[in-house]
Protein backbone atom coordinates (compact mmCIF):
# COMPACT_ATOMS: atom_id res chain seq x y z
CA UNK A 1 0.00 0.00 0.00
CA UNK A 2 1.41 3.19 -0.78
CA UNK A 3 1.29 6.33 1.37
CA UNK A 4 -1.30 8.01 -0.79
CA UNK A 5 -3.31 5.17 -0.35
CA UNK A 6 -2.82 4.46 3.33
CA UNK A 7 -4.41 7.90 3.77
CA UNK A 8 -7.97 7.36 1.77
CA UNK A 9 -10.91 6.92 4.17
CA UNK A 10 -12.05 3.27 5.23
CA UNK A 11 -15.47 2.04 4.01
CA UNK A 12 -17.69 3.09 1.02
CA UNK A 13 -16.49 6.85 1.09
CA UNK A 14 -13.00 5.16 0.88
CA UNK A 15 -14.12 2.87 -2.10
CA UNK A 16 -15.61 5.92 -4.14
CA UNK A 17 -12.22 8.31 -3.53
CA UNK A 18 -9.91 5.35 -4.38
CA UNK A 19 -12.12 4.55 -7.42
CA UNK A 20 -11.22 8.57 -8.24
CA UNK A 21 -7.89 7.87 -8.22
CA UNK A 22 -7.68 4.49 -9.99
CA UNK A 23 -9.95 5.97 -12.72
CA UNK A 24 -8.38 9.18 -13.41
CA UNK A 25 -5.68 7.23 -16.24
CA UNK A 26 -8.85 5.64 -17.81
CA UNK A 27 -10.53 9.25 -18.00
CA UNK A 28 -7.01 10.58 -19.29
CA UNK A 29 -7.00 8.12 -22.23
CA UNK A 30 -10.39 8.28 -23.07
CA UNK A 31 -10.71 12.10 -22.99
CA UNK A 32 -8.11 11.85 -25.71
CA UNK A 33 -9.68 9.39 -27.53
CA UNK A 34 -12.78 11.72 -27.64
CA UNK A 35 -11.10 14.34 -28.54
CA UNK A 36 -9.45 12.73 -31.45
CA UNK A 37 -12.85 11.49 -32.70
CA UNK A 38 -15.02 14.57 -32.10
CA UNK A 39 -15.66 16.57 -34.76
CA UNK A 40 -16.39 20.60 -33.80
CA UNK A 41 -19.52 21.66 -34.99
CA UNK A 42 -21.04 25.63 -35.19
CA UNK A 43 -24.59 25.90 -33.94
CA UNK A 44 -25.01 29.26 -36.32
CA UNK A 45 -24.64 26.85 -39.56
CA UNK A 46 -27.79 25.01 -38.30
CA UNK A 47 -30.11 27.99 -38.56
CA UNK A 48 -32.13 29.27 -41.64
CA UNK A 49 -31.67 33.00 -40.35
CA UNK A 50 -33.18 34.23 -43.18
CA UNK A 51 -36.46 32.80 -42.32
CA UNK A 52 -36.15 34.91 -38.87
CA UNK A 53 -38.33 38.61 -38.98
CA UNK A 54 -38.52 40.97 -36.27
CA UNK A 55 -41.19 40.65 -32.96
CA UNK A 56 -43.73 43.10 -32.14
CA UNK A 57 -41.03 44.94 -29.93
CA UNK A 58 -38.58 45.90 -32.57
CA UNK A 59 -41.77 46.38 -34.99
CA UNK A 60 -42.18 43.47 -36.01
CA UNK A 61 -45.41 41.20 -35.50
CA UNK A 62 -45.24 38.86 -32.24
CA UNK A 63 -45.93 35.07 -32.69
CA UNK A 64 -49.06 33.62 -33.81
CA UNK A 65 -49.82 29.54 -33.09
CA UNK A 66 -50.32 28.99 -37.59
CA UNK A 67 -46.62 30.58 -37.44
CA UNK A 68 -44.94 26.95 -36.18
CA UNK A 69 -44.38 24.62 -38.80
CA UNK A 70 -44.19 22.03 -36.45
CA UNK A 71 -46.20 19.24 -35.88
CA UNK A 72 -47.96 19.67 -31.97
CA UNK A 73 -46.35 16.40 -30.84
CA UNK A 74 -42.65 17.20 -32.08
CA UNK A 75 -43.30 20.94 -30.85
CA UNK A 76 -43.41 19.36 -27.23
CA UNK A 77 -40.68 17.06 -27.79
CA UNK A 78 -38.59 20.02 -28.51
CA UNK A 79 -39.33 22.03 -26.24
CA UNK A 80 -39.18 19.04 -23.55
CA UNK A 81 -35.41 18.57 -25.01
CA UNK A 82 -34.14 22.02 -24.72
CA UNK A 83 -35.06 22.61 -21.47
CA UNK A 84 -33.58 19.69 -20.88
CA UNK A 85 -30.47 21.03 -21.81
CA UNK A 86 -31.02 24.31 -20.51
CA UNK A 87 -30.03 23.24 -17.20
CA UNK A 88 -26.66 22.63 -17.98
CA UNK A 89 -25.34 24.72 -15.31
CA UNK A 90 -26.73 22.32 -12.40
CA UNK A 91 -25.49 19.42 -14.42
CA UNK A 92 -22.03 20.86 -14.33
CA UNK A 93 -22.72 21.56 -10.83
CA UNK A 94 -23.47 17.77 -9.82
CA UNK A 95 -20.50 16.33 -12.25
CA UNK A 96 -17.68 19.11 -10.97
CA UNK A 97 -18.87 17.69 -7.40
CA UNK A 98 -18.62 14.27 -7.88
CA UNK A 99 -15.92 14.14 -10.13
CA UNK A 100 -13.53 17.35 -9.69
CA UNK A 101 -12.05 20.05 -11.11
CA UNK A 102 -8.51 19.19 -11.26
CA UNK A 103 -6.41 17.00 -13.83
CA UNK A 104 -7.71 14.80 -16.10
CA UNK A 105 -11.83 14.47 -14.11
CA UNK A 106 -11.77 18.62 -14.33
CA UNK A 107 -10.55 18.75 -18.51
CA UNK A 108 -13.64 16.96 -18.80
CA UNK A 109 -15.51 18.06 -16.96
CA UNK A 110 -15.07 21.40 -19.39
CA UNK A 111 -15.24 20.32 -22.05
CA UNK A 112 -18.41 18.41 -21.79
CA UNK A 113 -19.91 21.59 -20.44
CA UNK A 114 -18.78 23.03 -23.48
CA UNK A 115 -19.67 20.32 -26.06
CA UNK A 116 -23.31 20.25 -23.81
CA UNK A 117 -23.46 24.38 -24.05
CA UNK A 118 -24.07 24.44 -27.58
CA UNK A 119 -27.28 21.94 -27.97
CA UNK A 120 -29.19 24.50 -25.83
CA UNK A 121 -27.84 27.24 -28.16
CA UNK A 122 -28.88 25.81 -31.40
CA UNK A 123 -31.81 24.59 -30.70
CA UNK A 124 -33.29 27.59 -29.02
CA UNK A 125 -32.05 29.61 -32.31
CA UNK A 126 -33.43 26.72 -34.42
CA UNK A 127 -37.16 27.42 -32.44
CA UNK A 128 -37.02 31.21 -32.03
CA UNK A 129 -35.84 32.10 -35.89
CA UNK A 130 -38.24 29.26 -37.41
CA UNK A 131 -40.94 30.39 -35.05
CA UNK A 132 -41.73 26.87 -34.23
CA UNK A 133 -43.24 27.80 -30.54
CA UNK A 134 -44.30 30.61 -28.62
CA UNK A 135 -41.25 32.39 -27.57
CA UNK A 136 -42.57 34.23 -24.91
CA UNK A 137 -44.24 30.91 -22.61
CA UNK A 138 -40.60 29.39 -23.36
CA UNK A 139 -38.61 31.60 -21.97
CA UNK A 140 -41.55 31.58 -19.09
CA UNK A 141 -40.79 27.76 -19.00
CA UNK A 142 -36.96 27.85 -18.82
CA UNK A 143 -37.20 31.01 -16.00
CA UNK A 144 -38.74 28.47 -14.18
CA UNK A 145 -36.61 25.09 -14.78
CA UNK A 146 -33.15 26.83 -14.42
CA UNK A 147 -34.30 28.13 -11.28
CA UNK A 148 -35.82 25.18 -9.76
CA UNK A 149 -32.46 23.91 -11.26
CA UNK A 150 -31.50 20.10 -11.13
CA UNK A 151 -30.56 18.19 -7.86
CA UNK A 152 -29.51 14.34 -8.29
CA UNK A 153 -29.95 14.02 -4.50
CA UNK A 154 -26.65 12.44 -2.67
CA UNK A 155 -25.72 9.94 -5.76
CA UNK A 156 -22.24 8.53 -5.08
CA UNK A 157 -19.36 9.07 -7.94
CA UNK A 158 -20.14 5.72 -8.88
CA UNK A 159 -23.76 6.33 -8.91
CA UNK A 160 -22.94 9.14 -11.05
CA UNK A 161 -21.22 7.49 -13.73
CA UNK A 162 -23.36 4.73 -13.79
CA UNK A 163 -26.48 7.35 -14.45
CA UNK A 164 -25.15 9.42 -17.23
CA UNK A 165 -23.83 6.15 -19.42
CA UNK A 166 -28.04 5.68 -19.44
CA UNK A 167 -28.75 9.06 -19.95
CA UNK A 168 -27.00 9.99 -22.57
CA UNK A 169 -28.09 7.70 -24.74
CA UNK A 170 -31.61 7.93 -23.51
CA UNK A 171 -30.96 11.70 -24.50
CA UNK A 172 -29.47 10.33 -27.68
CA UNK A 173 -32.52 8.46 -28.79
CA UNK A 174 -35.00 11.02 -27.98
CA UNK A 175 -33.12 13.53 -30.26
CA UNK A 176 -32.76 11.67 -32.80
CA UNK A 177 -36.42 10.57 -33.14
CA UNK A 178 -37.48 14.15 -32.15
CA UNK A 179 -36.00 15.22 -35.67
CA UNK A 180 -37.50 12.36 -37.35
CA UNK A 181 -40.74 13.80 -35.71
CA UNK A 182 -40.41 17.38 -36.61
CA UNK A 183 -40.85 16.81 -40.72
CA UNK A 184 -38.30 19.41 -41.43
CA UNK A 185 -35.27 18.34 -42.92
CA UNK A 186 -32.94 21.24 -41.43
CA UNK A 187 -34.77 20.27 -37.88
CA UNK A 188 -33.79 16.30 -38.50
CA UNK A 189 -30.20 17.26 -39.06
CA UNK A 190 -29.61 19.47 -36.03
CA UNK A 191 -30.96 17.02 -34.06
CA UNK A 192 -29.21 14.61 -35.85
CA UNK A 193 -25.80 16.60 -34.78
CA UNK A 194 -26.81 16.88 -31.13
CA UNK A 195 -26.87 13.90 -30.45
CA UNK A 196 -23.94 12.38 -32.15
CA UNK A 197 -22.61 14.71 -29.24
CA UNK A 198 -24.20 12.60 -26.57
CA UNK A 199 -23.02 8.94 -28.39
CA UNK A 200 -20.04 10.31 -27.54
CA UNK A 201 -20.85 11.15 -23.96
CA UNK A 202 -22.12 7.94 -23.42
CA UNK A 203 -18.99 5.98 -24.75
CA UNK A 204 -16.84 8.03 -22.26
CA UNK A 205 -18.93 7.54 -19.07
CA UNK A 206 -19.96 3.73 -20.13
CA UNK A 207 -16.03 3.02 -20.80
CA UNK A 208 -15.39 4.79 -17.03
CA UNK A 209 -18.11 2.22 -15.50
CA UNK A 210 -16.45 -0.91 -17.20
CA UNK A 211 -12.76 -0.17 -15.84
CA UNK A 212 -14.59 0.44 -12.81
CA UNK A 213 -16.22 -2.54 -12.71
CA UNK A 214 -12.42 -4.41 -12.71
CA UNK A 215 -11.80 -2.60 -9.79
CA UNK A 216 -14.46 -2.56 -7.85
CA UNK A 217 -17.37 -5.33 -9.02
CA UNK A 218 -20.03 -5.28 -6.53
CA UNK A 219 -19.78 -1.78 -5.62
CA UNK A 220 -20.04 -1.22 -9.21
CA UNK A 221 -22.82 -3.15 -9.86
CA UNK A 222 -24.87 -2.02 -6.71
CA UNK A 223 -24.37 1.43 -8.57
CA UNK A 224 -25.60 0.10 -11.81
CA UNK A 225 -28.51 -1.49 -9.92
CA UNK A 226 -29.24 1.43 -8.38
CA UNK A 227 -29.19 4.08 -11.20
CA UNK A 228 -31.45 1.57 -13.84
CA UNK A 229 -34.17 0.68 -10.65
CA UNK A 230 -34.31 4.27 -10.26
CA UNK A 231 -33.46 5.82 -13.49
CA UNK A 232 -35.56 9.27 -13.98
CA UNK A 233 -34.73 11.59 -17.05
CA UNK A 234 -32.60 15.00 -15.96
CA UNK A 235 -35.91 17.35 -17.06
CA UNK A 236 -38.16 15.25 -14.99
CA UNK A 237 -39.03 18.20 -12.42
CA UNK A 238 -40.54 20.73 -15.46
CA UNK A 239 -43.31 21.27 -15.53
CA UNK A 240 -45.91 19.09 -17.50
CA UNK A 241 -42.97 16.93 -18.11
CA UNK A 242 -45.31 13.85 -16.80
CA UNK A 243 -48.16 15.15 -19.47
CA UNK A 244 -45.61 16.08 -22.22
CA UNK A 245 -43.28 12.56 -21.63
CA UNK A 246 -47.30 10.71 -22.04
CA UNK A 247 -47.48 12.73 -25.71
CA UNK A 248 -43.90 11.98 -26.43
CA UNK A 249 -43.90 7.84 -25.57
CA UNK A 250 -47.48 7.50 -27.57
CA UNK A 251 -45.73 8.88 -30.47
CA UNK A 252 -42.81 6.72 -30.31
CA UNK A 253 -40.12 9.42 -29.84
CA UNK A 254 -39.38 8.27 -26.54
CA UNK A 255 -41.46 4.85 -24.84
CA UNK A 256 -40.49 2.05 -22.35
CA UNK A 257 -40.03 0.13 -25.26
CA UNK A 258 -36.97 2.53 -26.62
CA UNK A 259 -35.76 3.04 -22.73
CA UNK A 260 -35.63 -0.92 -22.50
CA UNK A 261 -34.35 -2.11 -25.85
CA UNK A 262 -32.10 0.60 -27.41
CA UNK A 263 -30.91 2.26 -23.80
CA UNK A 264 -30.76 -0.33 -20.30
CA UNK A 265 -29.63 -3.57 -22.49
CA UNK A 266 -27.37 -2.60 -25.13
CA UNK A 267 -24.93 -1.14 -22.16
CA UNK A 268 -25.68 -3.99 -20.01
CA UNK A 269 -24.70 -5.81 -22.46
CA UNK A 270 -21.35 -4.23 -23.21
CA UNK A 271 -20.57 -3.72 -19.50
CA UNK A 272 -21.35 -8.05 -19.61
CA UNK A 273 -23.47 -7.24 -15.92
CA UNK A 274 -25.38 -11.04 -16.59
CA UNK A 275 -21.86 -12.72 -17.55
CA UNK A 276 -19.28 -11.85 -14.76
CA UNK A 277 -18.09 -14.33 -12.53
CA UNK A 278 -16.09 -11.87 -9.62
CA UNK A 279 -19.40 -11.11 -7.62
CA UNK A 280 -19.76 -11.76 -4.11
CA UNK A 281 -22.47 -11.76 -1.44
CA UNK A 282 -23.68 -8.02 -2.12
CA UNK A 283 -22.95 -6.98 -5.73
CA UNK A 284 -24.66 -10.89 -6.58
CA UNK A 285 -27.89 -10.12 -4.60
CA UNK A 286 -27.55 -6.29 -6.67
CA UNK A 287 -27.69 -8.35 -9.99
CA UNK A 288 -30.40 -10.28 -9.16
CA UNK A 289 -32.24 -7.68 -8.24
CA UNK A 290 -31.21 -6.07 -11.80
CA UNK A 291 -32.55 -9.12 -14.06
CA UNK A 292 -36.05 -9.05 -11.58
CA UNK A 293 -36.51 -5.25 -12.48
CA UNK A 294 -35.72 -5.91 -16.06
CA UNK A 295 -37.81 -8.68 -16.47
CA UNK A 296 -40.90 -6.25 -15.02
CA UNK A 297 -39.52 -3.54 -17.19
CA UNK A 298 -39.59 -5.60 -20.21
CA UNK A 299 -43.54 -6.72 -19.43
CA UNK A 300 -44.34 -2.90 -19.01
CA UNK A 301 -43.04 -1.88 -22.18
CA UNK A 302 -45.37 -5.27 -23.79
CA UNK A 303 -48.46 -3.73 -22.16
CA UNK A 304 -47.63 -0.19 -23.50
CA UNK A 305 -46.94 -1.12 -26.86
CA UNK A 306 -50.10 -3.44 -27.13
CA UNK A 307 -52.02 -0.46 -25.56
CA UNK A 308 -50.58 2.10 -28.31
CA UNK A 309 -51.59 -0.47 -31.22
CA UNK A 310 -55.27 -0.27 -29.36
CA UNK A 311 -55.66 3.14 -29.26
CA UNK A 312 -54.27 3.56 -32.69
CA UNK A 313 -56.07 0.99 -34.43
CA UNK A 314 -59.41 2.92 -32.77
CA UNK A 315 -58.01 6.12 -33.92
CA UNK A 316 -57.99 4.47 -37.11
CA UNK A 317 -61.35 3.41 -37.24
CA UNK A 318 -63.16 6.57 -36.05
CA UNK A 319 -61.35 8.34 -39.25
CA UNK A 320 -62.64 6.07 -41.34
Amino acid sequence: MTMTESRLPSGPEGVQVRLLHELEPVVEANLERHLGVAKAWLPHDYIPWSQGRDFAFLGGEDWKPEDSPLDPVAKTAMVVNLLTEDNLPSYHREIATRFGRDRAWGQWVGQWTAEEGRHGIALRDYLVVTRGVDPVRLEQLRMEHMVAGYDSGDKTMLQAVAYVSFQELATRVSHRNTGKATGCPLAEQLLARIALDENLHMIFYRNLVAAAFDIAPDETMAAIRDEVVGFQMPGAGMTDFARNSVTIAKAGIYDLRLHHDAVIQPILKFWKVFERTDLTGAGEQAREELAEFMTGLDSQAARFVEQREKMLARQAARKV
